[in-house]
């Protein structure tokens, strides 16, 4: 029975104040909640200490946004696996659209942060997507395969345990665009026959992989009820609670 998890990824969105006030709420907006969907909230790096502190005592899990691939040292302005663990959070995002796209990042620097995030004991919620222009040249397995591989090689199968991936057609991403469910479920399946070929069925199929390409609440439902799509990596929907928690209640049964 695969996990299912809905995680808030805000970007450069909130202050320490205003991350007290939407854990309030949250816990407000699900209390008496009795899902399935585990709940992750990622701040920027500035409200992590504040979040850890509000989501004590409550289901909510915490995670962070980036992470650097070296232990330490003269990387001014980063932040690395062992301080992200030195805080009590589990979760770290990895290969996010935008890291890609405004700060350089490539595949070869994913992989680096995904062994370095997991030989701290953190789990990594890795992203992976296309550009509108992949998808319209009809390469978007392409693109996918290439991700993929590059950030899980060399990986065992007992470290894909503490792996999620976020499906996230970079078109879709704060364009008010989304993907039709039937294309969210193409490329999770897709995803899943690759970690089959790489790592066996039974690690496929155990493998939670997340849409996150606009999801909201008014279509979270219908692509939380696709086969292989198990959660959402939430951005603009996840800022309001009342409109997060909409999401997290809109997740079915467990497959």
């Amino acid at each position: 029975m695969r996990k299912k998890i809905i995680a808030a990824n805000w970007k450069m969105n909130k202050d320490v104040n205003e991350t007290s006030e939407f854990f309030t709420t949250l816990q407000k907006e699900l209390n008496g909640y009795n899902g399935t969907a585990e709940v992750v909230v990622c701040p920027p790096f500035t409200a992590l200490q504040t979040a850890v502190k509000a989501a004590q005592g409550t289901p909510f899990k915490i995670g962070a946004q980036n992470l650097h691939y070296e232990n330490d040292g003269a990387y001014t302005g980063e932040i690395s696996a062992r301080m992200i663990k030195s805080l009590g959070i589990p979760y770290v995002i990895i290969g996010h659209s935008e890291r890609r796209q405004y700060f350089g990042e490539t595949d070869d620097t994913v992989a680096k942060k995904v062994k370095k995030a997991l030989s701290e004991g953190l789990k990594v919620i890795l992203c992976v997507g296309e550009t509108l222009n992949e998808r319209d040249g009809n390469i978007t397995e392409k693109v996918l395969e290439r991700q993929v591989k590059a950030a899980l090689d060399g990986l065992t199968a007992e470290q894909l345990k503490s792996v999620v991936i976020a499906y996230e057609p970079v078109w879709a991403i704060g364009t008010g665009r989304n993907a039709t469910p039937q294309q969210a479920q193409e490329a999770h399946a897709f995803i899943r026959s690759l970690i089959a070929k790489s790592f066996g069925n039974s690690a496929a199929q155990d493998l939670t992989i997340q849409y996150g390409g606009s999801m909201k609440p008014e279509n979270s439902g219908e692509l939380l009820s696709q086969p292989d799509v198990d959660g959402g990596l939430i951005g603009g929907a996840s800022l309001k609670a009342d409109s997060f928690a909409k999401i997290v209640k809109s997740s079915p049964a467990a497959k």
